[in-house]
């Protein structure tokens, strides 16, 4: 699975995905501080999901998951590190039997939901 993660997110994390997946960062591509239509077209070329903190890219409507490769939206009551590695963690479990392609998947505290 090819994963770009958000600059909202350390590129420390890129560890949890382990060498099964090819991990990318927007600090990597010089992608800081663009604008999400930019980061998103940049996932499309690249055929990579983004994996965020940025609630924007929940909305279906703006972002229709058909059109990407996957996107993966942490919605967590606390943002702190061991909390976020804990979110990809289960993340990571669900890749291996759960399709992103095509999908919205919010991260909760405590459930994943799957939008497609």
């Amino acid at each position: 699975m090819k994963i770009k993660l958000d600059e909202n997110l350390s590129p420390s994390l890129a560890a949890v995905f382990g060498s099964g997946h090819d991990v990318d960062t927007v600090q990597d591509e010089g992608l800081s501080g663009a604008s999400d239509d930019r980061l998103i077209a940049a996932c499309q070329l690249e055929g990579r999901a983004l994996v965020t903190l940025d609630l924007d890219f929940a909305s279906i409507v703006s972002y229709p998951p058909a059109q990407f490769a996957g996107i993966v939206v942490l919605r967590l009551a606390v943002q702190a590190l061991p909390a976020i590695v804990a979110a990809l963690g289960q993340v990571v479990a669900l890749l291996d039997r759960e399709p992103l392609s095509g999908r919205l998947w919010i991260v909760e505290d405590n459930r994943i939901r799957i939008l497609e």
